[in-house]
C-alpha cells in the first residue's frame, strides 16, 4: 500500500500541475489520437520514453517490453502484443516514424548474452528465456567478437538487439510496402543511462553516433 499511496500523490500532483497546464490538450485527445511516430522501447523502470524526449501528451505511441525486441512477422497461434500494437500504429494511426530504442545496462539482452534463463524451462524466467531467443544469433555475433564477458560486450548486445528489431519490422508485409514507398521511415537508438546522452544509427554505416 505504501508504493500505491506514493503513486496516487504523483497523480495528485499531476492533476494540480500538468493536467491543468495541458487541459485543453486533453479535452483534444479525449476525441481521438494521432501521434506521428511510433517508439519501441524498453520496460525498464529507468527509461522513461516521455522523460526522454520531453514529449507532450499524445505525441508518442509507445510498446514498451523486454529489450525493446520487435519480434518477426507471424501468423500463428498465439496472443502477439507486439504484433497487435505495430499493426494499429502503422496501418489504423498511420504513423510516419518507428523509433528502436535500447539502452544501457539492459537486463534483457543481459540476459540473452548470458543465457541467464536458458535451463528454465517451464520454471520462473520460462518466458524471458522464451521472449529473448530471438537475440540468440546475435549472442552468437557478439560472444565470437567479444569472449570476455566485459562492458563492452554487453554494450554490443545492446547495440545488436536494436539492429535485430529493425530487421524484424521488414518482415511485416505493411511495413515493407510503406518503407518502400518513402511513407515511413525506421530509425534505431540507444540510451545510455550513465551519460543521459542519446545514440542513432546510421544503418548506413552501422554505427551508432551520439546526438
Amino acid at each position: 500500500m505504501a508504493r500505491l499511496q506514493e503513486m496516487i500523490e504523483g497523480y495528485r500532483r499531476f492533476r494540480e500541475t500538468g493536467w491543468k497546464r495541458e487541459r485543453e490538450r486533453w479535452s483534444q485527445l479525449a476525441e481521438g489520437q494521432s501521434p506521428k511516430v511510433m517508439l519501441l522501447a524498453c520496460s525498464d523502470s529507468r527509461v522513461d520514453p516521455g522523460q526522454i524526449f520531453d514529449a507532450k501528451p499524445g505525441e508518442m505511441f509507445v510498446v514498451r517490453n523486454v529489450a525493446a525486441l520487435a519480434p518477426p512477422f507471424e501468423t500463428s497461434g498465439g496472443y502477439h502484443g507486439v504484433s497487435a500494437a505495430l499493426e494499429f500504429a502503422v496501418t489504423q494511426l498511420e504513423v510516419d516514424e518507428i523509433l528502436v530504442l535500447g539502452h544501457g545496462f539492459c537486463g534483457g539482452c543481459a540476459a540473452a548474452l548470458t543465457g541467464q534463463f536458458d535451463e528454465a524451462n517451464h520454471g520462473e524466467g520460462h518466458f524471458i528465456a522464451a521472449w529473448v531467443e530471438m537475440l540468440d544469433k546475435a549472442r552468437e555475433r557478439v560472444s565470437s567478437s567479444h569472449p570476455k564477458l566485459d562492458r563492452e560486450a554487453f554494450l554490443a548486445m545492446e547495440l545488436e538487439a536494436v539492429k535485430v528489431s529493425l530487421a524484424n519490422l521488414r518482415t511485416f508485409p505493411w511495413v515493407i510496402e510503406r518503407e518502400a514507398a518513402g511513407r515511413l521511415a525506421l530509425h534505431g537508438g540507444h540510451f545510455s543511462i550513465s551519460e543521459g546522452r542519446l545514440y542513432l544509427l546510421d544503418e548506413a554505416e552501422g554505427e551508432f553516433r551520439p546526438v
